[in-house]
């Protein structure tokens, strides 16, 4: 038997380590591979040689993994760019070097991109024995033919419960006072929209509408006038319908081609201080917050990770399987249930799923039925939480080891 590879890439979510901990521990349970070799720091730390073996981890330690958050591994912002042909002879290379057959890779919407471009190089190469398998992780959401993400769910539980405490904070004094929440989605609004699970989002903006300045003043306007108070939630990819960003200063670029963004809620703030459209006005950026908040994670979320894992492990069993990524499908049915199946990783890599516009109220009032449908599920239940002096217990991530 050779071994196997699992690397993460991109930014971390709060369930990401259990898709690694379902590849581990189903090779425990049916040993494909002679080791399973973590990759420190996703493809950047392999064409450097980083590596972990985690081929005998405790149950133990498995069970620790699962509610860590951030990525245990370590993860990286490294463009493999296919006319960098050296990259790619490098890591075909290294494979060899250490025996690997497969390359499990999990990741976002580029990280979809890198097991596609690796694939397409080793067949146009002629290269046999090395194998690439995406396994999809984003809180965005926003990856094509997969029901959701792993890790979404999660950051959609703590984004629905911090708005519906701030929302019971702000209503406690009978002063005005308007509340904007800021969460991440940079092209789809997913996130915030789950802040609607709260029961209390007056007005919602999502990147997937354009900005309407005066309408949306006139919409708080409403909201005070009716009761004092407005509860906004915005994505901080929202924009204005030429595509200028509402956030505040200008948008960084992150080395892939995506803007780093953050101050859409700092913006309406000024917007409405400005305008004297209310009188007071508090911000709250979730920021990192929304992705490593592991201690209420959606039990439905760390199980689907884990079972993704151990789906992805179980198709590589298949000495052609390669270039695809394992997704998360859902059962019809009044019962949630989901199955997992298997697509070619340049249908998923470059495409952005947005939150659909037929599920978000005119005059940006909230979310439709449908979409409250799609939601309420994936959030649904809390696992137990091992604790240590008084804290979650996590692992030592293995790049600090």
């Amino acid at each position: 038997m050779a071994n196997c590879i699992v690397a993460q890439s991109g930014g971390p979510t709060s369930v990401i380590n259990a898709t690694i901990a379902g590849i581990v521990r189903a090779n425990q349970m049916n040993p494909v591979y002679d080791k399973v070799l973590g990759g420190l720091n996703g493809i950047e730390g392999i064409l450097n040689e980083r590596f972990y073996d985690l081929t005998d981890m405790s149950e133990e330690e498995n069970r620790i993994l699962r509610q860590t958050p951030s990525s245990a591994l370590g993860s990286c912002r490294y463009k493999l760019k296919r006319d960098n042909v050296a990259d790619f002879e490098k890591l075909i290379k290294i494979m060899e070097k250490y025996d690997v057959e497969t390359l499990f890779y999990t990741g976002g919407n580029d990280s979809m991109d890198t097991v596609a471009a690796l694939s397409e190089y080793a067949r146009s190469h002629g290269v046999t024995g090395r194998r690439f398998v995406g396994c999809p992780k984003t809180v965005d959401n926003d990856l094509m033919e997969t029901d959701h993400c792993p890790g979404f769910a999660s950051a959609a539980k703590f984004i629905a419960t911090t708005a519906l405490q701030t929302w019971l904070d702000v209503n406690v004094y009978t002063r005005q006072e308007v509340f904007i929440l800021e969460t991440m989605g940079r092209d789809a609004g997913w996130l915030a929209a789950s802040a609607c699970l709260s029961g209390h989002v007056d007005i919602l903006i999502l990147p997937e509408m354009d900005f309407d300045k005066e309408a949306f003043l006139k919409r708080v306007a409403e909201c005070i006038a009716e009761k004092n108070k407005c509860y906004i939630v915005v994505s901080e990819g929202a924009h204005y319908a030429d595509g200028t960003y509402i956030a505040a200063g200008e948008a960084k670029n992150d080395g892939f081609g995506h803007a780093v963004l953050g101050g859409a809620g700092k913006a309406l703030e000024n917007m409405i201080l400005t305008t004297n459209t209310a009188s007071r006005c508090k911000v709250q950026d979730l920021s990192t917050a929304q992705r490593c908040h592991a201690s209420e994670q959606s039990l439905v979320d760390v199980t689907e990770s884990f079972n993704l894992g151990m789906s992805a492990h179980m198709r590589s069993a298949d000495g052609v399987f390669t270039g695809k990524m394992v997704g998360i499908r859902r059962k019809d049915g009044e019962k949630y249930d989901v199955e997992y199946f298997a697509i070619d990783a340049d249908k998923v890599a470059n495409f952005v799923k947005n939150f659909p516009k037929e599920w978000i109220l005119p005059d940006m009032k909230g979310i439709t039925e449908e979409g409250y449908s799609y939601l309420r599920p994936l959030i649904e239940g809390t696992p137990d939480i091992i604790m240590k002096d008084g804290l979650p217990a996590y692992v030592t991530p293995y790049y600090m080891r």
